[in-house]
């Protein structure tokens, strides 16, 4: 490689940069942390029990050792879009003076991620709540942003 011969720019010509496509924003609702266990019922009716890492209005993310995941995930792949996991899950939040109410909400597994040698996160989204399992969540989660609010 030789030196510059010169550092003029009356030659050099301006260069458009074209603009990144920023990747959508998924997290649309504010998660806080939670320590429950969950129920998770797959389509063929086998189940296995996690814990949740965190609720939204959306979703929850979950906590499973590789058996779990695998049970759950068919070749522990992440779920491409369109081609989501359909699951039940099952859960408890405390309404009234830590009473708690059981939900029950189908959902799809929309996320995979591993955090350790033995530990997978899985992201469901939630789709379709029974009864008035909408309701109990989004004030168990309104209540826990009121109350970790600086």
């Amino acid at each position: 490689m030789g030196k510059a011969a010169s550092f003029e720019t009356r030659d050099a010509r301006r260069v458009t940069m074209k603009p990144v496509a920023a990747k959508p924003n998924l997290r649309n609702q504010q998660r806080v942390d939670v320590a429950t266990e969950v129920r998770i019922e797959k389509s063929d009716g086998s189940c296995l029990t996690c814990e949740v890492s965190n609720i939204s209005r959306t979703g929850i993310m979950i906590l499973c050792g590789q058996e779990a995941v695998k049970k759950l995930v068919p070749g522990q792949k992440t779920p491409a879009p369109g081609n989501w996991i359909s699951v039940t899950a099952t859960f408890s939040v405390p309404v009234v003076a830590q009473q708690p109410v059981s939900v029950m909400a189908t959902g799809h597994i929309v996320h995979m991620r591993r955090i350790a040698r033995d530990q997978f996160q899985l992201g469901i989204q939630f789709a379709e709540f029974e009864g008035n399992g909408f309701d109990y969540v989004n004030n168990y989660v309104s209540k826990l942003l009121a109350t970790s609010a600086p």
